[in-house]
């Protein structure tokens, strides 16, 4: 090695711990290549060396920049969060680099949620009726019933189903659950739950109005009040009633009704079907019934197949289990600041 300076050294020393390659800093101070090699190995062999490659196009404040868009602005694809970086600063990069740049700094892509629209004041209702209910007790919802509407569908989509196929085999008919549009047509269903099980489940022929509803809950309700209340032996004026807030439910002609009934009838924050347990079991008894082999041929076997799925299939347990997990809905609820929950 041909003698370089001391000054040459020093500078080929700081040149090689700032993180220059050893072509660059030779190049740099004058040197040849292998020089600047042989002082690397005794001076600093310690040092990071390049991982080589071609350099990022974005700089680490650059990628903060992006973390922000999305964290902070709330963009929520790599197209949008690539052009704000080229109005911005002139970068103009793919959206596959800026993927890899999220995911690099702990972000995951995901599917977006179906949740009811939240509005700033029913974000905050929901908030304040889950403080006020954030110490109740399992014995307090124990003494609640859950009611709620919904729709079946003859050809019922809810819920997965597996088959298994072997690899580049052709789809057969035992491979595929079959859809129609529209669902091929359905009930409305009317019911309620409580800790003491399911609740009479009640088919809605036509539009159910202010009138049909009050009818519902004198025939349908009074049997589930005086059930629930005989089962986990309760007064009925211990019993607490829940329904939403649909205009025929908050009518005067039903509140009226209710005002004259010895149970008491629960506030229900607006857009709040995950704090109803009802939903789950809504949703349980859609999957039971998308576990038949063959649709239901006509209406009435599709009422048949639910009625005996809600009475028979559906378990204490199952409604138990929904019940319990009030505290849970609770708490979640309160940490979103009033809005979704993951139930």
């Amino acid at each position: 090695m041909r003698e370089i300076t001391s000054e040459q050294r020093n500078r080929i020393v700081s040149l090689l711990k700032s993180g220059k390659s050893n072509r660059k800093v030779a190049e740099s101070v004058g040197v040849s290549l292998g020089t600047v090699v042989n002082v690397g190995k005794s001076s600093c062999p310690d040092r990071e060396r390049s991982k080589g490659g071609r350099p990022k196009v974005l700089s680490p404040a650059d990628q903060r920049y992006c973390v922000r868009l999305v964290t902070k602005q709330g963009m929520d694809n790599a197209v949008n969060v690539r052009k704000q970086l080229r109005t911005d600063y002139g970068i103009n990069v793919s959206p596959h680099t800026v993927r890899r740049t999220l995911r690099e700094a702990g972000l995951e892509a995901f599917e977006k949620e179906k949740k009811p629209d939240i509005s700033t004041t029913n974000a905050k209702n929901r908030l304040e009726w889950c403080l006020a209910h954030r110490n109740w007790t399992s014995d307090d919802w124990k003494r609640v019933i859950w009611s709620d509407e919904t729709k079946i569908n003859r050809f019922n989509s809810d819920g997965r189903v597996w088959s298994w196929i072997r690899d580049g085999e052709q789809l057969q008919p035992k491979h595929v659950k079959a859809t129609r549009k529209h669902g091929g047509g359905g009930i409305m269903f009317w019911s309620a739950i409580s800790y003491a099980g399911v609740g009479w489940i009640c088919k809605i022929d036509g539009i159910m109005d202010r009138y049909v509803y009050k009818q519902i809950l004198e025939e349908d309700l009074r049997p589930m009040v005086n059930y629930t209340a005989e089962n986990l032996g309760l007064q009925r004026d211990q019993l607490i009633f829940q329904q939403d807030n649909d205009t025929k439910h908050k009518s005067d002609v039903v509140m009226n009704y209710l005002s004259e009934q010895e149970f008491e009838v629960m506030d229900w924050p607006a857009q709040s079907p995950d704090l109803n347990p009802i939903e789950n079991m809504w949703r349980l008894l859609k999957i039971k019934l998308n576990e038949y082999d063959t649709f239901p041929k006509g209406m009435n076997e599709l009422y048949e197949r639910a009625v005996h799925t809600w009475y028979n299939v559906i378990t204490v347990e199952d409604c138990q289990k929904v019940i319990d997990s009030m505290p849970s809905r609770i708490e979640e609820c309160i940490k979103a600041k009033g809005y979704w929950t993951s139930y």
